[in-house]
């Protein structure tokens, strides 16, 4: 008996060591265009809920979560709290990141003296709220523990008034007088006293955070909104990399580039995720390629409801060389935290037929060599009729192709747009070599056609089985 108890004490210190020490997500040493997650070369792709689901008391994050790992999706963006939404904010359906009076749980304590925008007490931007970081911490270890890694996003301009008439760090909303300024001064190191509740926040969350390997960092939302200062940006993450160093971890730190594209022409030394949105077509990738960073689309909308839109600008941004692709979808409110809402009215898509098809598409790339793949704008030589066509490849080696009917970003019509029963004849400029073909059907996950060639070199053409809309095609030298 007592040896049988010694090995189970040590077996479960061995096990828990394992835990404590596992190594936080970082960039894959072989390829950093990809992360390196629990020894495996990973891509990080969802279609999450709007980043609501830690500041709001009435999202069940635990089913949430639990339905992203169903769908196959591994991956999540939370806002931390420090910025809140209300009712009316862009028009969303029942707006995680909007709660209901008093059920909006916040990082600092609640002051014992009555006066905040929608009920209840005014803040204490000098205390901490027990609450918020019990309710953090269970987060992180459901996705922890469902395999999902959090994009934890510390902060978020304020678009119009009504976000900063709500918002804690506003005067008006706190007992401390800090935030005696406009909503466009709250990110720029001019009020020392509101930069230094922000910094205090920042090392409070990263040494609460320190043990999680399923975390990075985002230093703010959509910065280029709000006049929020390049060099508030670098102290926030700054702050997070010297905490860290006290701390001996370190996770990875993204900074939200631009909507649409951008060449990004001075980089932190600590940041290593370049995150962007609404990226239409995904050619920032190729403009920040040389970085040797990962390049994510981190949100995307705005552009209707159908699935058709977020499946193809996702396979397009993965097959682009990007690694992170996070749809914004409406289908998850507090009401329905298994994203099961179909009747929403607000201004994007999301379902739970899109969350199986981007699965599909994640399913699709682990299952290539990705870390020796580079983006590939020269095997594609021409598609008949004209479609859409990108590329990553090995080459010589492996290839893989997206073709997709040509979309707007903003489709007025759609209808028109969309193309049923496509037999694409594509032309590959390949080198010589016996080549099994794949076509793979984007909405079910299916191979429908392969079939093996022997080339000589050159031109190689390849004709698709009939398909609606989009098709992928893989091809492997044997």
């Amino acid at each position: 008996m007592r040896s049988t108890f010694v090995f189970t004490i040590l077996w479960c210190g061995l096990s828990f060591g394992w835990l404590q020490a596992a190594e936080p997500i970082s960039l894959h040493p072989d390829n950093p265009h990809y992360f390196l997650w629990r020894g495996r070369p990973t891509i990080l792709i969802t279609s999450g809920e709007h980043y609501g689901a830690v500041l709001n008391a009435d999202f069940d994050y635990v089913r949430y979560l639990e339905t992203l790992a169903k769908d196959g999706l591994n991956h999540t963006r939370t806002f931390s709290g420090t910025y809140r939404e209300v009712a009316t904010s862009f028009g969303i359906t029942d707006n995680p990141l909007a709660p209901k009076p008093l059920r909006y749980v916040c990082p600092w304590a609640r002051s014992d003296q009555p006066g905040y925008y929608d009920g209840g007490n005014r803040f204490d931007l000098k205390k901490w709220n027990p609450e918020y970081f019990s309710r953090l911490h269970d987060f992180m270890r459901v996705a922890q523990e469902k395999g999902i890694v959090v994009e934890f996003n510390l902060f978020c301009p304020f678009y119009n008034d009504d976000l900063w008439a709500a918002n804690p760090m506003n005067a008006r909303n706190n007992i401390n007088g800090i935030g005696r300024c406009s909503r466009e001064e709250v990110y720029t190191l001019k009020h020392a006293d509101l930069t230094e509740v922000q910094l205090e926040f920042v090392r409070k969350v990263v040494r609460e955070l320190r043990d999680y390997d399923n975390l990075y960092y985002e230093v703010c939302n959509e910065p280029y909104f709000g006049r929020v200062a390049e060099a508030w940006q670098w102290k926030i993450a700054d702050t997070i990399a010297e905490t860290e160093r006290e701390l001996g971890v370190k996770h990875l730190i993204s900074m939200n580039i631009a909507n649409g594209r951008a060449k990004v022409e001075k980089l932190h030394p600590e940041v290593k995720i370049l995150n962007f949105h609404y990226c239409v077509p995904p050619d920032t990738v190729a403009l920040n390629y040389h970085w040797n960073v990962v390049i994510g689309e981190n949100e995307t909308g705005f552009r209707g409801k159908e699935d058709v839109l977020y499946r193809t600008e996702g396979w397009d941004f993965i097959l682009a060389g990007g690694a992170l692709y996070n749809n914004l979808d409406y289908s998850f409110t507090p009401g329905h935290p298994e994203g099961d809402f179909l009747d929403y009215q607000s201004p994007g898509g999301g379902s739970p037929s899109l969350r199986k098809q981007l699965a599909i598409l994640k399913r699709f790339v682990e299952d290539l060599p990705f870390l020796k793949m580079r983006p590939d704008n020269d095997t594609v030589r021409q598609v008949e009729p004209d479609l859409t066509a990108t590329c990553l490849s090995q080459k010589g080696r492996v290839y893989a192709v997206y073709l997709h009917v040509p979309l707007p970003n903003k489709p007025k019509n759609l209808s028109q747009h969309l193309r049923e029963n496509i037999r694409a004849k594509v032309n590959l400029d390949l080198p010589a070599g016996e080549f099994e073909i794949r076509w793979l059907d984007t909405k079910t996950g299916e191979w429908i056609a392969t079939e093996s060639k022997t080339h000589k070199g050159g031109i190689l053409t390849v004709t698709s089985p009939p398909f609606d809309n989009d098709v992928a095609l893989r091809i492997d030298l044997k």
